[in-house]
Parts: structure tokens; C-alpha cells; sequence
């Protein structure tokens, strides 16, 4: 095996996605913990202590305790090299989180045992099932009352349509709760408060019973034995093939809190997930075992060290070997572009890298050069890895800066947030005035919250009662059949024409009076 086969090999990249409060942040600590990364988890609970998790490194998010941007941070476990992509839960910023689920290979998706699945969950794992990424799903909060796990695997596979395999399974819930059962390996993990592993054999349900007579009641053992058998005998048999698919998720309990079950998590995780696989471009499939560099940015960050005004874009490497300073092709403009500064990321820190390989994430100097969705390529050859789609805006306001004289600043600073590709810009036809559209309400806090940090610009936001855009694709529309005291016409950073309009009602009106004026949800 070759350096470049090998190094692939030992690449995991995956992201982790769930409600807010499911446990997240919480459990990316703990695997940052196993990996050595960090000394001591941050609990973005506690004000008090002024500690925060390690993956929340915008102040913003520090005080209000919610992830609002992606996180990127690597770490060695078991001489795997591990890209953990942390993302945000809040439903709000759900575009960040689409475009970083199109950069890994597989996706952690958490579920809080006493909620079960949740909104935001399935909205996130409808993106995963639409790119047949692989899932394994995480149960946690055991050590809490919750849903009995057999309902708890009906509503996954009834509510989004995956098939379940636990690979382990709860011993009690709550204050009964006193370990899991290793199905694939055949030992029992006990519940320590210590947190110290203690892991027993079991190979079968005697073994089993023998154990945890000395542990838990007689009710929990004759549960537990009951609900093995009818796994065993009804239950999905674990397909490796179907996982790979993104059809069948293996599920695992435990509690992140305490760190319970999350050893045995990762041991498994990285023994059944996949490393960086093939991929689709503009002229057929690129392995990553191909020699020639490749690679796409799907994150565009601006002001990452307020002192220096800096803009990163984050890049995911398909293919080949990454060297620093190395020449490539941006295939969007058929430019050379020298990849200067790289530098590999753990949350706000970050060190200066010689190479890297498929699977990682590195993030590049960008001087006003990239866009989301570039492919770079060390052949002068190009191709593409395709689009990143958006998400059309459903809130718009008008944006102005309150000083005049702050004019220069509000436009360079609403231009470089508009192009990390969380908010969309839009000019009024007349007067040129700007209007920010946002997929979620919070974007707007965010967006001001960081114009007055990074650019010393305070605005005022009107809340305007638009909800629908949508790009006009036909040509030479007479302007009259676009005026209405319902729309409003504006145009995109492109200078493309874009209607807004207040609802679905006012929106089917117009489609029905001009039915021959063609209109696109999104454009690429």
C-alpha cells in the first residue's frame, strides 16, 4: 500500500447533527477528550465559570450558549486521523449546516431518549437520505427517564424511514439505568459514576443474568432478556452494505454528560465508518486515491482573528496530496491560484500545515478570490464537483448603516458576510437600498451582532413583510406585469432580477395572472 492509499485509510470525516439540547456540543467534547485534544470540556451551561465548548468560538455564541457557525476540529485517535465537522443546531442556520454535510463522508445524528426525533433532526436527515450518507445514530441522555428503546427504534424507522441495528442496548433507564449490552461484541459495559470502563463478558443470556444479578432488579434483567430475544429473532440483522447507503443505521446508547458509552461509540464508529469515498465531477468519478490534488470549498469565513481581517475558506480535499504553496487551478475561472497559508483548524485555533491528505479539511488564505462550491485542481485540466444549492431566504429586511459616514464599512462589511453564503444581499431597483434576506430570524442578530464587532458599523434593521423569493428566469417582461402592491422586485449579487413576495397566496396569484413569466426557488 502506498503512502496516499494509506493515509486515506486512516481517514474518518464526519459531522455531527441533532436538535438543539439533544447533547451535540456535549458529546464532540467527549470524543475531543478521548482524542487527547483538550484537557477539560467546556460546558456552554456554565456562565458562571466562563468556560465554553471548545466548538463555539464566535463570542455571540458564547452568550447565548448555541452553536451558530460550523466548527471544524481534528484530532489522532487509534492512529485514525479524525475531522470532526460540528455543526449548528439551531433550525436557523440550517443552510451552513447543508453545504457542510456535502464536505464528510458519514454523519453522527444525536437523539435526546426522552424526545425522541425531533424537527430539526428530520429536516437535517432528509439531506443526509437525499446524498445516501451513511448514519449512525447516537441515543442519549440514558441516565435520564426516557422512551423505551423499542419505541424509540419504530419512530426512527417510522418517522425517517432508516432501518435500525442497535449494536448496544440499554440495561434500565433513569435511575434503573445501570449500563448497556454490547450486541456485536457480547459484553456488558457497567454504569460507573467514576467514569472509569468496566466491561464484562456475557456470551450469553446466563452470562448475562449471572452479571447483573449483582447490579439491577429482577424486573430489568427479565426486560432486557425479553427485548434481546425479540431483537434477535425480529430485529434488522446489522448489513454493512445498507449502512454504506445511508438505508440502515446502527444505534448506540449512552450518556455524553458522563461520558457513558461514548468509548465504546467511537471504537465502533471508526471500526464500521467509511473513509473518503469516490465522488462525482463534471468528467466522471475522482478516487481519492488519484494521485492529482483536488478538492472543493464548501465554507467561506470571514473574520475568523478580528485583529487581521482575515478571510478562510475551508476546503475538502478528494483527492491527491496537498502540499503548502502548491499551485492549482480554480475551475470556475480557469485562474492559477497559489494555495498560501494553509492551515488546519481546532474550533479558533490553528496550526500551519505541510500537507494533507483526502478527508481532511484545511482551511486557505482567500483573497476575495473564492465562492462556495469552487473546485480547485492540480491539473490545469479542470473539473467540478458540482454546485452547492441554496436555500431561498423566507425572512428580508432593509439594512442601512446609522452613520453616514460609516458608508465604506457597511458595504465591505455586508458584501464579505454575504459571500460566507449565510445571508443573501439584495439591492432595491430605485434607490439602491440594500435588503438582507435570511433563512432563519436569529441570522438577523447574528449579521448585526458581527457588523458592529468586526466592522465597528451599527445598522438599522427594518423587518420587512416579505417571506418568498424567487429569480426571474424569463427575459424582457414588461415592468408592469412585475408591479403589484403585494411583490416587490430587487436583484441578487449577481445583478440578477428576484421577485419577493409576502405568501404563498400572493405568490400562486401572480403564477396564475402570468403564467408565461418563468420563476426558479433557487438558482445556481
Amino acid at each position: 500500500m502506498g503512502k496516499l492509499e494509506q493515509e486515506v485509510s486512516r481517514r474518518k470525516t464526519f459531522a455531527i447533527i441533532s436538535h438543539p439540547d439533544a447533547g451535540k456540543t456535549t458529546l464532540t467534547e467527549k470524543l475531543l477528550l478521548l482524542g487527547g485534544a483538550i484537557r477539560t470540556a467546556g460546558s456552554v451551561k456554565s456562565r458562571k465559570s466562563k468556560k465554553f465548548a471548545t466548538s463555539d468560538w464566535m463570542e455571540l455564541e458564547k452568550q447565548r450558549g448555541i452553536s451558530v457557525t460550523s466548527s471544524v476540529m481534528q484530532f489522532v485517535y487509534d492512529d485514525f486521523k479524525i475531522n470532526i465537522l460540528d455543526t449548528p443546531g439551531h433550525q436557523d442556520f440550517s443552510e451552513d449546516t447543508y453545504r457542510t454535510l456535502m464536505a464528510v463522508d458519514s454523519v453522527v445524528m444525536i437523539i435526546d431518549a426522552a424526545k425522541g426525533v425531533e424537527a430539526q433532526t428530520l429536516k437535517l436527515f432528509k439531506v443526509c437520505r437525499d446524498r445516501g450518507i451513511p448514519i449512525f445514530t447516537f441515543i442519549n441522555k440514558l441516565d435520564r427517564q426516557g422512551k423505551e428503546p423499542l419505541e424509540l427504534f419504530e419512530e426512527l424507522e417510522e418517522v425517517l424511514g432508516i432501518e435500525t441495528c442497535p449494536v448496544n442496548y440499554p440495561i434500565g433507564m433513569g435511575q434503573s439505568f445501570c449500563g448497556v449490552y454490547d450486541r456485536f461484541k457480547k459484553e456488558i459495559e457497567l454504569y460507573d459514576d467514576k467514569k472509569e470502563e468496566t466491561l464484562l463478558p456475557a456470551a450469553t443470556l446466563e452470562d448475562l443474568r449471572s452479571v447483573l444479578s449483582k447490579v439491577a432488579d429482577e424486573s430489568t434483567i427479565g426486560q432486557l432478556e425479553e427485548e434481546l430475544l425479540l431483537l434477535d429473532e425480529a430485529g434488522n440483522p446489522f448489513d454493512e452494505e445498507a449502512v454504506r447507503a445511508g438505508k440502515q443505521t446502527p444505534v448506540f446508547f449512552g450518556s455524553a454528560i458522563s461520558s457513558f458509552g461514548v468509548p465504546t461509540f467511537l471504537r465502533h464508529f471508526l471500526g464500521l465508518a467509511p473513509g473518503p469515498a469516490a465522488r462525482e465531477t463534471s468528467k466522471g468519478q475522482i478516487a481519492p486515491t488519484e494521485p492529482l490534488f483536488s478538492g472543493f470549498i464548501f465554507k467561506i469565513q470571514a473574520n475568523m482573528n478580528p485583529a487581521h481581517r482575515d478571510r478562510i475558506a475551508f476546503l475538502r480535499i478528494c483527492s491527491g496530496k496537498y502540499e503548502k504553496g502548491m499551485e492549482t487551478w480554480l475551475d470556475r475561472t480557469g485562474k492559477a491560484v497559489k494555495l498560501a497559508q494553509p492551515q488546519q483548524f481546532f474550533a479558533d485555533s490553528r496550526e500551519n500545515v505541510e500537507e494533507a491528505y483526502p478527508g481532511d479539511i484545511v482551511g486557505i488564505y482567500d483573497p476575495g478570490v473564492y465562492q462556495i462550491g469552487d473546485t480547485l485542481c492540480e491539473a490545469k485540466d479542470t473539473f467540478n464537483f458540482g454546485k452547492l444549492p441554496t436555500f431561498p431566504p423566507e425572512h428580508f429586511s432593509k439594512v442601512r448603516a446609522k452613520t453616514a459616514l460609516k458608508q465604506k464599512h457597511f458595504i465591505k462589511g455586508i458584501e464579505q458576510l454575504a459571500q460566507e453564503g449565510a445571508v443573501q444581499i439584495y439591492k432595491t431597483e430605485r434607490f439602491e437600498e440594500y435588503i438582507l434576506g435570511v433563512v432563519g430570524q436569529l441570522q438577523f442578530d447574528v449579521f448585526k451582532y458581527r457588523m458592529e464587532a468586526e466592522y465597528n458599523v451599527e445598522l438599522d434593521i427594518q423587518p420587512m413583510s416579505f417571506h418568498i423569493a424567487r429569480w426571474l428566469m424569463s427575459e424582457d417582461v414588461p415592468r408592469e406585469a412585475l408591479r403589484s402592491t403585494t411583490n416587490m422586485v430587487v436583484h441578487d449579487g449577481q445583478d440578477r432580477p428576484v421577485i419577493l413576495f409576502e405568501n404563498e397566496f400572493g405568490l400562486n396569484w401572480f403564477q396564475q395572472k402570468n403564467p408565461e413569466i418563468q420563476l426558479a426557488e433557487s438558482i445556481v
